[in-house]
């Protein structure tokens, strides 16, 4: 089962390892995507993860990547997904801790992203450090974790000076934060400036981490 699984990149990964795939998500414009890539043994459905949803049969593993922070209050999330799952299964998620974790940046830019993401994790939209909240969500549900990794990703955890093609992933990903925007107002073209410069810079250090939790129950 890949929870959120977009227009199926992941999906193919695990079909071209063995796997047969039930991906789900609730986006119909990327299951859409997903489905023209006729993938051999694999399934792509519509459901809202946030309400119980129904699956053609249980499951040996569920896959999620990059959707945990989503729920800020992960546990019964996990509770509900893990119905699907067969005695003996296991769950790994993989999400990003600290997202802009990025230095140099000026004060103010920095003021504005710290009170971003804790009204984000406030209202119940997103949580920001969830990477490092992983272990504890699945154990307080009953898995036992059986790995921890931090994974190399060289757009959103690394060292130096972004390439181009990273800084042009990171502008699209700006500009399409929409709350962010409203949430800096005017200020919101210096914030973003002053990020893609700090990407750019060579002096740019970084304490943002992807994270994976593996568990089995």
């Amino acid at each position: 089962m890949d929870l959120g699984c977009g227009p199926g990149e992941v999906a193919e990964l695990l079909v071209g390892r063995g796997a047969r795939v039930v991906g789900v998500d609730l986006n119909e414009e990327l299951l859409a995507a997903a489905r023209a890539r006729e993938l051999p043994g694999a399934e792509f459905i519509a459901a809202d993860l946030r309400e119980p949803f129904r699956l053609p049969a249980a499951v040996d593993g569920l896959w999620a990547s990059f959707l945990a922070a989503y729920f800020v209050d992960l546990a019964p999330a996990v509770e509900r997904w893990a119905v699907h799952l067969r005695p003996g299964s296991w769950i790994a998620l993989t999400e990003i801790d600290d997202l802009f974790g990025h230095a140099p940046l000026e004060p103010r830019t920095r003021e504005l992203l710290d009170c971003y993401a804790e009204e984000a994790l406030e209202l119940g939209r997103y949580d920001f450090r969830m990477g490092r909240k992983l272990p504890a969500h699945l154990e307080v549900v009953g898995f036992r974790v059986t790995r921890e990794l931090e994974l190399e990703d060289r757009e959103l955890a690394f060292r130096g000076p972004a390439p181009p093609d990273v800084l042009a992933a990171w502008r699209r990903r700006l500009d399409r934060m929409t709350l962010l925007h409203d949430f800096c107002g005017p200020e919101m073209l210096r914030v973003r400036d002053d990020l893609l410069a700090c990407l750019a810079s060579p002096e740019h250090g970084c304490i943002a981490r992807v994270r994976c939790c593996v568990a089995v129950r």
